[in-house]
């Protein structure tokens, strides 16, 4: 699903591109592609944190499914707008995920740095199946060749933030996602 962005009332946004109604939405159909990928199977979620905690969190209550979950940190971003370089493992996996269903679950594809390592991570630890599910697509700035097997929504190259995802872990409280005015794409004091 792709979206344009609309007015927001927010002060530190220049825009709304995907409002509450249209994440929830989005949300109860992705929840819907799980249970037809996995009927009543068990699979193993692995979010990636911080900015996949509030789409993780709604997603699953979308399934009736057996999950178990685990949490897997990165660092890539750190307090900047544009990813620096290859991502970091900061906390790793808990769970054996060999001969698992495995769904690993984040906020933004752009780079595909992150995914495409964390990814590769699990798929070494043999489990019978790894999907991804982002909310986010940001084709535009795809740097490695990776493609998710479920999105919520395509966007254009904007920095966003909300529903998770952060500038310098400010915003991530925001309902909506939204385009971080280019005055606020610095550094608080």
């Amino acid at each position: 699903m792709t979206v344009t962005p609309s007015p927001t009332s927010h002060p530190d946004l220049a825009s709304i591109l995907v409002t509450e109604d249209q994440i929830r939405t989005r949300v109860k159909e992705l929840g819907r592609s799980l249970k037809e990928i996995y009927g009543h199977e068990e699979f193993t979620v692995i979010s990636i944190m911080n900015g996949a905690i509030l789409f993780t969190a709604d997603l699953l209550r979308e399934v009736d499914n057996p999950v178990r979950l685990d949490c897997i940190r990165t660092t890539s971003y750190g307090s900047a707008t544009m990813s620096k370089g290859t991502p970091k493992l900061v906390h790793g996996l808990t769970l054996d995920l060999a001969g698992r269903h495995v769904l690993i679950v984040d906020d933004i594809l752009d780079t595909g740095k992150t995914l495409s390592l964390i990814a590769g991570m699990i798929r070494g630890m043999k489990p019978t199946s790894v999907r991804v599910c982002v909310l986010l697509d940001k084709k535009g700035r795809r740097q490695v060749p990776f493609e998710a097997d479920l999105v919520g929504f395509d966007i254009p190259d904007m920095f966003v933030v909300g529903y998770g995802l952060d500038f310098a872990e400010r915003y991530r409280n925001l309902p909506s996602i939204g385009v971080l005015k280019p005055e606020r794409q610095e550094l608080p004091a």
